[in-house]
């Protein structure tokens, strides 16, 4: 009988181990998928009340571009100085029409584009903000001239190269 005593302790031991070890897979999966269900819920209300049959799909259309190959050169405005700008620019638009419409206008967009880099100070070009402020103030005047000729706005200009001497 002494015998018998402590085989029962080990199968004791080896019954709870397992035990604990089913409980805690158990667990695992029940919070793997709670982790789930959780993470997706906000999906799922939009499925189920067919809110993408409302919603309209907006497909991905990539920007086209122009590169102007010659570079606008001119002087610009400086402190008792003659001083020097040349900027390579480049066009960005949505659609082929618009880009096909600066072709078309370009003697009149360049024209326009080197008003506005003569017009511009020396000391504000060289810095990032001054650079930013010309792009966007030569993309209002090149929509300003393609809108007066009939045409689609240009999405932005790009300065491609830019030298301050």
């Amino acid at each position: 009988m002494a015998d018998d005593a402590p085989e029962e302790a080990p199968k004791k031991g080896k019954l709870k181990l397992i035990l604990l070890l089913t409980v805690v897979v158990v667990l695992a999966i029940g919070l793997s998928i709670a982790g789930t269900l959780w993470f997706l819920k906000d999906q799922a209300p939009e499925a189920a009340n067919g809110d993408d049959a409302e919603t309209p799909e907006v497909e991905f259309q990539p920007s086209q571009y122009t590169v102007l190959e010659k570079s606008l050169v001119t002087t610009v405005q400086a402190e008792g100085r003659q001083r020097y700008a040349q900027v390579y620019v480049a066009f960005e638009a949505d659609n082929a029409e618009t880009l096909a419409a600066t072709e078309l206008h370009m003697p009149l967009l360049r024209s326009q584009l080197i008003n506005v880099l003569a017009s511009s100070d020396f000391l504000v070009l060289q810095t990032p903000e001054g650079r930013a402020g010309l792009a966007e103030d030569m993309l209002a005047t090149v929509n300003e001239t393609l809108a007066q000729e009939g045409e689609q706005p240009l999405k932005r200009v790009l300065l491609r190269n830019f030298v301050l001497q």
